[in-house]
């Protein structure tokens, strides 16, 4: 699947939280929405705008999309690879989002 394929929503998302834009990323998301990351869950808007926050600051990286797939009408797969400073230097992350009306109801970070 091409990345012209997924959601607007998910292309947002995914655009914003690569530029470091807090208010445009935590925009596609519900208010209840969770994210889970890294062995954490992180519950509703303003705990998921400190992750975003937490998580740009802690290493520095590259990423880049490698894949992408569609699973049904709500939920879709994003594999982005990451190259940075932080424990082991590069890995495969896969971001499974599930959505609802059109925002980011869910979302689990893991490799």
């Amino acid at each position: 699947m091409a990345t012209t394929e997924l959601p607007e929503t998910i292309t947002r998302y995914l655009a914003a939280h690569l530029a470091g834009d807090g208010d445009t990323a935590i925009a596609a998301f519900h208010a209840d929405a969770t994210v889970t990351d890294d062995g954490s869950t992180h519950d509703g808007a303003a705990a998921i705008k400190d992750w975003m926050g937490r998580a740009a600051a802690e290493y520095t990286y590259t990423t880049e999309l490698i894949g992408s797939e569609r699973l049904d009408g709500t939920h879709y797969v994003v594999t982005n690879r990451l190259e940075g400073n932080f424990p082991g230097g590069l890995v495969d992350l896969r971001y499974r989002f599930t959505l609802r009306d059109g925002l980011i109801e869910n979302l689990t970070i893991a490799p």
